[in-house]
């Protein structure tokens, strides 16, 4: 989103901070704030918004921004419970948004664990007394990392640092409180998905993943692979994030799967493919049947070709590219970032021992993050079910905070420019894993064990930062409407609470295998093509390549050199190379809600119309709800299969037998591509109704 699109609060957060007024002035000590109905509604939200996060980010390895539409649900629900007040409204989304980021930086780097090399046992430490705790510690350093700094970037730096999604979150609230209907748009779309989610999860009239696939015995073109996974959510994710970055998306996985694969199958035999997965540990033995594409030792083919080479060889490319690509993102953030630390560090000795003055000024004491700090560390240190020994632990508490603050710090202030969206969080993961690694070489400490550690530090810095940034959108939000920091602070930190407590719970719900996996030797469901999890797959796989030197550089360096092609092509390098890791199957529907967004702002603009760019547009509200709809029937529907009487119900409801013996395989997945049509073509709809707001 661009800075000057946000509405009236954008156009206010230009304003020099000596001459601006908020909308409602700190001399109000009237104005219900922080009441019960809002921190519980808040909460609620949290919860929700955060599973939600969990399946998507599992899946597509991507996230979206909750802090405005939880902002417009807010508005409409506390009408229907007897009104509120724009600061109750503030605080509920404030509270939610915790679960969003959070959810983010714990599975882009947690699931990580599963992925570390067998003798480190990193599985054993995926579990969810582990997930809350890193969960619940990293939301609360990023939290209290923002305290000293709100004054020096949110406050002294107000005419500078737009936070555009702050200043947009700011616009909801305030034309919420002058009236509108806003969640309507927003409450279709989660209908509309929940119900196109369970004909296509349960009652299976909607194929799940038609494909067009050639053999490997075509001459021209063998292995080649044309998919989708037709879900509201993906659909959604491409309006919202738009044509530009889903087209980048989608080209890294055309090159991926219509280009290195069918080049690979053509060139590579396939007891070297069924070699490689040996190693990689996807196969037992040569002469053992099954693992990633069916290999069959007594023919010496897979049954799917294209997969046994993405797993043998395209996903360690996509990992290279993946790093390479957060890296130089890092790297052209770098004066940023050493402007940005160094500017925050002499406001904060400025401004730390002023007094406070009035209710827009009440932060939270500067000694609740002094012993918050130390406590953190100390937690860490005497916790027996996380890594290594007392001492090795208090070390990670101090590394967990030295980088925590850093990168807290200039993410915030990089959001300040670009938006949460374009938070280089990836590149500070990684730049985080490398030091920590170079650290323990340093030190002797190399080998297996040291692995899961490593992954700790990372974990909870992106956990720390990716919080921080919505962190500092929510302040910004609050200066803008006259909320009081200290309650906002507080509520940060009950939904950092909240969020630990259902992300673990959530991940552990969908990392459980089916009973047909179980049967396969299938243990955890995390790291299969239904939550392929890119970014923990990346993080295990830089860790193991540092500490281990078992990493096949060959194939990494193929994929680095990828993104730094599409750098000197003038192409944000990240996002091709996230395209490049991920099957087609998620980037094609990705693209096309992309498309539907880019088709629709090139019809308003041959008509003359004004072309939306605002979260407030009808078809962001949509696409919102199409996320949220979705991914909570995700959610739902894997609850369910985790019981196997009720998973045994849900098996009889399914169509998918009846439908195929009369329409055949092929007139099965025709049917899907008809429903996922329907569904673009209702979104294109609703994104051409005129704006109310």
């Amino acid at each position: 989103m661009k800075p000057d699109s946000a509405g009236p609060a954008a156009t206010q957060s230009l304003q020099p901070a000596t001459d601006f007024q908020p909308y409602i002035p700190a001399e109000r000590m009237d104005v219900a704030e922080f009441t019960p109905k809002a921190v519980i509604i808040g909460v609620f939200f949290g919860i929700v918004f955060g599973a939600a996060t969990v399946y998507l980010a599992l899946k597509a390895g991507l996230t979206v921004s909750a802090s405005i539409p939880i902002a417009v649900l807010a508005i409409s629900l506390l009408k229907k419970l007897g009104g509120s007040t724009i600061l109750e409204n503030n605080v509920v989304q404030t509270i939610g948004s915790a679960g969003e980021s959070i959810a983010a930086g714990v599975v882009f780097t947690l699931p990580g664990f599963l992925f570390l090399s067998p003798e480190s046992q990193g599985a054993s430490f995926f579990e969810y007394w582990t997930i809350f705790t890193l969960a619940l510690l990293g939301g609360v350093l990023g939290t209290l990392m923002m305290v000293p700094l709100r004054r020096s970037l949110i406050v002294k730096e107000h005419g500078n640092l737009p936070y555009p999604e702050g200043a947009a979150c700011a616009s909801v609230l305030i034309a919420g409180e002058k009236g509108g209907d806003l969640a309507k748009i927003a409450f279709q779309g989660v209908g509309f998905a929940f119900v196109y989610a369970l004909l296509q999860k349960i009652v299976k009239l909607i194929a799940e993943t038609p494909a067009l696939v050639t053999k490997q015995t075509n001459r021209f073109f063998p292995s080649a692979t044309l998919n989708g996974d037709i879900t509201p959510e993906y659909l959604g994710v491409g309006y919202i994030v738009g044509p530009k970055i889903a087209g980048v998306l989608v080209a890294g996985g055309v090159l991926a799967w219509l280009g290195l694969i069918p080049l690979l199958a053509t060139l590579v035999p396939g007891d070297t493919i069924a070699e490689q997965l040996v190693k990689l540990g996807y196969l037992q033995s040569l002469t053992t049947a099954g693992g990633p594409g069916g290999w069959d030792p007594a023919t010496h083919t897979f049954r799917d070709t294209a997969a046994a080479i993405y797993r043998a060889y395209v996903r360690q490319i996509g990992a290279g590219a993946v790093a390479a690509g957060g890296f130089i993102t890092l790297l052209k953030t770098l004066p940023t970032i050493v402007s940005a630390f160094q500017e925050s560090l002499a406001s904060f000795k400025e401004g730390a021992g002023k007094a406070v003055q009035k209710r827009t000024e009440n932060d939270l004491p500067i000694t609740v993050v002094l012993f918050g700090s130390a406590a953190l560390i100390l937690v860490l240190a005497v916790l027996p079910f996380l890594p290594g020994s007392v001492f090795g632990r208090l070390m990670l508490g101090i590394l967990i905070v030295v980088f925590g603050f850093f990168f807290v710090t200039v993410a915030s202030r990089i959001v300040g420019i670009i938006g949460s969206s374009s938070n280089p969080i990836s590149g500070m993961t990684i730049a985080t894993l490398m030091a920590t690694c170079l650290i323990f070489i340093g030190i002797g400490w190399t080998g297996d064990i040291y692995q899961p550690m490593a992954l700790c530090v990372g974990g909870m810095v992106c956990i720390a930062a990716a919080n921080a940034g919505a962190t500092s959108q929510d302040l910004k939000t609050g200066y803008l409407v006259g909320a009081t920091p200290r309650a906002q602070q507080i509520g940060l930190m009950i939904g950092a609470v909240a969020a630990a407590i259902v992300i673990g719970l959530t991940m552990k719900l969908l990392d459980t295998p089916t009973e047909a996996m179980r049967a396969q030797g299938i243990m955890h469901r995390i790291g299969t093509d239904a939550y392929p999890a890119p970014q923990g797959t990346l993080m295990a796989t830089l860790i193991k390549g540092l500490l281990s030197f078992n990493l096949d550089w060959q194939f990494v360096l193929v994929g680095a050199f990828l993104s730094v092609t599409m750098e000197l092509c003038g192409v944000k390098s990240l996002s091709f190379a996230v395209g490049a890791y991920l099957p087609l199957s998620t980037t094609a529907p990705i693209f096309v809600g992309g498309a539907i967004k880019g088709l629709s702002d090139f019809v308003a603009q041959r008509k003359g119309e004004h072309v939306e760019e605002s979260e407030l547009g009808p078809g962001n509200l949509f696409s919102t709800g199409l996320v949220a709809g979705g991914a909570l029937a995700g959610v739902v529907v894997a609850m369910l299969s985790v019981y196997g009487p009720i998973n045994d119900v849900i098996s009889r409801l399914s169509m998918e037998h009846k439908l195929t013996e009369l329409l055949g395989a092929g007139g099965y997945q025709l049917l899907g591509v008809f429903a996922f049509a329907f569904m673009s073509f209702v979104l294109y709809r609703v994104s051409r109704r005129p704006s109310r707001v």
